[in-house]
């Protein structure tokens, strides 16, 4: 699988993210991790941008209980990354 099939970050509301940018995530790839919700482990809280020029994807997925996942891969079209128990949380998620 390349980064061009890899799902997109639709949008991301996390504000306070450094790879946010009005509301782009900018992030190469962000990896979904957690136990209980399901966090966006690329998270990182700061005024510094950086990233990429395009819209970020999901890189890797290590909720095997998404009915989205597949071999540890995001299989949905793309990914809405916003506020849930954590500031950062993957809200496309979908148990199993």
């Amino acid at each position: 699988m390349t980064t061009m099939n890899l799902p997109v970050v639709s949008s991301c509301s996390v504000d306070g993210c450094s790879y946010n940018h009005d509301h782009d995530c900018h992030a190469g790839a962000i990896t979904v991790t957690g136990v209980g919700d399901a966090t966006c482990g690329t998270f990182l809280h700061g005024d510094e941008k950086g990233g990429v020029d395009e819209n970020g994807h999901v890189g890797a997925c290590h909720r095997a209980d998404c009915r989205h996942n597949d071999h540890l891969e995001c299989t949905a079209p793309g990914v809405e990354v916003g506020a849930g128990a954590d500031p950062a949380d993957c809200l496309t998620f979908a148990p199993a």
